[in-house]
């Protein structure tokens, strides 16, 4: 009987685990992956030569793009909360030399050492250097720069150097492929690929002389400076800015065309300083019912409200109520078009203005005069912030010129300094002061120009609270900042 019971055990153990292998290995098989042998991948010849083309272009065009450092200096004074221990003088509190650096990109345009930039990068730097691709460094001066167009050049001792050729940026199209290069968060030599998102682009509240390439391709802080290329790899722009809410890219940048970067740099070259053309009229763009008034058809074209007696326009014959559509020979589609043309405009050379008057057209012929330096809608030399971090800490003030008296609507006769800006982070941002803001008192002292505004800054201490007299077109009131 046991005999029995043991043989059976035996039997279903032999069966259990026949079972158990014959279903691994029928299962191994069902489920097991099976992978074919590596095939080349069939790409087309066009995919293959698109992608040749655009490393051709990087290959050809990289050598001309150099990183720029720059180092600007300041003085400070040391507290407790420094964060740093002066082991050898502990009590010591007088002013400490701080240095600022920030990184940026431009583009040689000559063999003998002339580089396009931003005048951002460079802006009031006490040291540039550039850095070339094959790793070089060299020390660069300043030739001239234009914050209007936020275009400078600079130049470096050296020769032979690899350059960009120019590019006609009147041509380029929308849906262009265009490729950016430059230093991004110090990464050197970076390359994006995008298109042309929109041309023309004006009224961004980046420059006083806009006309903007906008692109796609990825364009981050240290960048700027830096060249936008087409697929010939020809200069059409220099990367200038981005729209961002992060502070890094967001599929929106802009790129000051090569055509007006051209014009700012042969001038640059030649003088040192850009001169502009000036008609002597004050214009607005059209809206539909003003249009339909003065009997236009489209919203293209800049409508005069005012004419300067003696100026060029107003001895032309342009009055009041005229519509100029043409410039000549090119079409005005709005105020920034009209304004660039003109401004972009040898002194003295003869221009051909079409205009709408009565609803009938009308040919005149203007001689462009020079823009008069009261006319500049700000001064050319301005502060940027107080050198110490006090309580008008980023506040940017200019001289009040004619112009800008009438453009915020105060008379020629107002004493003080006109804020240009106010950084967001400053404690003059949280008080509430805004540009345009005329500031004519601090801690009840008059300020009647940028002299003494200058003056009593330096005579805030850090921790000091001021108190402001401020003009906000015409109207007065104390504002006081707390560092």
């Amino acid at each position: 009987m046991k005999k029995n019971i043991l043989l059976g055990l035996l039997i279903l153990l032999i069966g259990f685990l026949l079972g158990g292998l014959t279903y691994y290995t029928l299962y191994e098989r069902i489920n097991k992956p099976t992978y074919l042998p590596y095939r080349q991948p069939e790409v087309s010849e066009n995919v293959r030569s698109i992608n040749r083309d655009f490393a051709d272009v990087v290959r050809s065009v990289s050598p001309a793009v150099v990183n720029i450092s720059t180092t600007k200096r300041y003085q400070g004074t040391g507290t407790l909360n420094d964060g740093f221990f002066d082991f050898f003088n502990p009590f010591h509190r007088g002013p400490r030399q701080y240095k600022e650096q920030s990184l940026g990109s431009g583009v040689i345009i000559s063999q003998d050492g002339y580089i396009i930039t931003n005048h951002h990068v460079i802006e009031q730097a006490d040291e540039i250097r550039v850095t070339l691709y094959d790793r070089r460094s060299f020390k660069a001066r300043v030739v001239g720069a234009d914050p209007k167009t936020d275009i400078a050049l600079i130049k470096i001792k050296e020769s032979g150097l690899p350059t960009i050729p120019w590019g006609n940026s009147d041509t380029l199209s929308v849906g262009e492929f265009v490729l950016a290069i430059g230093n991004p968060f110090g990464l050197s030599h970076t390359v994006t690929m995008g298109i042309v998102s929109a041309v023309g682009r004006a009224n961004v509240g980046i420059a006083d002389y806009e006309d903007f390439i906008q692109t796609d391709a990825a364009i981050n802080p240290g960048n700027s400076g830096g060249p936008l290329v087409n697929t010939k790899g020809e200069l059409v722009g220099i990367n200038t800015a981005i729209f961002s809410r992060s502070g890094g890219y967001q599929g929106i940048g802009f790129a000051v065309p090569s055509n007006m970067v051209r014009a700012v740099i042969e001038q640059l070259m030649k003088k040192g300083k850009v001169v502009r053309g000036w008609l002597g009229v004050t214009i607005q763009d059209l809206t539909p019912e003003l249009a339909r008034e003065f009997g236009i058809n489209k919203t293209t074209g800049a409508l005069v409200s005012d004419v300067l007696r003696g100026s060029p326009a107003d001895r032309a014959g342009i009055k009041r109520g005229d519509v100029i559509v043409r410039f000549d020979n090119k079409t005005v589609e709005n105020v920034s078009m009209l304004r660039n043309l003109v401004a972009q405009s040898p002194i003295g050379s003869r221009k051909t203005i079409e205009v709408i008057r009565n609803r009938r057209p009308k040919r005149l012929t203007v001689v462009v005069a020079e823009l008069p330096k009261e006319f500049n809608e700000f001064a050319e030399d301005y502060t940027v912030q107080a050198e110490v971090a006090n309580a008008l800490y980023g506040v940017t003030v200019t001289d009040i010129t004619p112009a800008i008296a009438r453009q915020l609507g105060v008379s020629l006769k107002e004493k003080g300094v006109v804020v240009v800006d106010v950084q967001t982070d400053s404690p003059a941002h949280d008080a509430g002061l805004k540009k345009g803001d005329i500031i004519q008192e601090i801690d009840s002292k008059d300020i009647k120009d940028y002299d003494s505004w200058k003056e009593a800054l330096n005579n805030i201490k850090e921790e000091d609270t001021v108190v402001l007299l401020v003009n906000r077109r015409g109207k007065r009131f104390y504002l006081a900042i707390t560092p």
